[in-house]
């Protein structure tokens, strides 16, 4: 038996049209799942035609994840789309804001808490009720090197992430027992359009891959083998863990 295979098995990923969730959309599809990929704009829809051109089998939904009305909507066409089962939830989509704390706009705060901090539960609950009918699944979330910790001009970003290492936990705690796996991956500092502003800090840059044992920045084809692991019968027995896929830097 295969331990990863994913074929037959149906998957949501949001944020999978660029970034980490691209990589993420596009490993879960090549290990068997047929996936679809939400975000806000329509870009989903034109990275949807370039996975299909590959032979991938993505589709597209769009979505405000800022609205909880939106949400469901979106959540309901996806059951739609995949047949009315959904066995593998990746909540990857998120928004990034940067202020000095003593500037930090409560608008930005409450925008950046509502997309990955609130919306990641209100997607939880929803494929959580599925899942719980089907009689399990699998949801991974994705944390970050800032669920540690508390980053610098991203105290938003900072409190949803640490938020999510303690949701992935709670949902654990309740839902191991029905045959759900809730875990998060915490990405490490990745080559993405999220952290172009460090990447185009030559100070910053150097101080940051100075601390990567691995000698690189990460980049989305490092998410698919530890998100197909946690989307598969490899990690039936796995609950409430938070993985680092840093190249090393929370090590050293």
């Amino acid at each position: 038996m295969n331990l990863f295979d994913l074929q037959g098995k149906t998957a949501l990923v949001t944020g999978g049209n660029r970034g980490l969730g691209s990589g993420i959309a596009e490993g879960l599809c090549e290990a068997g799942a047929r996936v679809v990929i939400l975000s806000s704009g329509d870009s989903v829809f034109e990275a949807a035609k370039k996975f299909n051109g590959r032979g991938l089998d993505i589709q597209a939904v769009k979505c405000n994840l800022a609205d909880e009305t939106s949400i469901q909507a979106a959540f309901s066409k996806t059951l739609e789309l995949l047949g009315g089962r959904l066995d593998i939830l990746v909540n990857n989509a998120g928004i990034q804001r940067r202020h000095k704390c003593e500037e930090f706009p409560l608008s930005d705060f409450d925008e950046v808490i509502k997309v990955n901090l609130r919306a990641v539960f209100q997607l939880c609950q929803l494929a959580g009720r599925e899942m719980l009918k089907n009689g399990g699944g699998k949801i991974i979330n994705l944390a970050s090197m800032n669920t540690y910790f508390g980053g610098i001009t991203i105290p938003a970003y900072a409190s949803a992430k640490g938020g999510i290492g303690q949701l992935t936990r709670a949902l654990a705690n309740e839902w191991a027992s029905k045959g759900i796996n809730v875990n998060a991956i915490a990405p490490g500092y990745m080559a993405t359009e999220m952290n172009i502003r460090l990447i185009e800090d030559p100070k910053r840059s150097e101080e940051i891959l100075g601390r990567i044992p691995a000698g690189r920045w990460g980049t989305p084809e490092d998410m698919k083998g530890i998100a197909i692991f946690l989307a598969s019968k490899a990690s039936d027995y796995l609950n409430g863990a938070i993985i680092p896929v840093d190249g090393g830097y929370l090590g050293k």
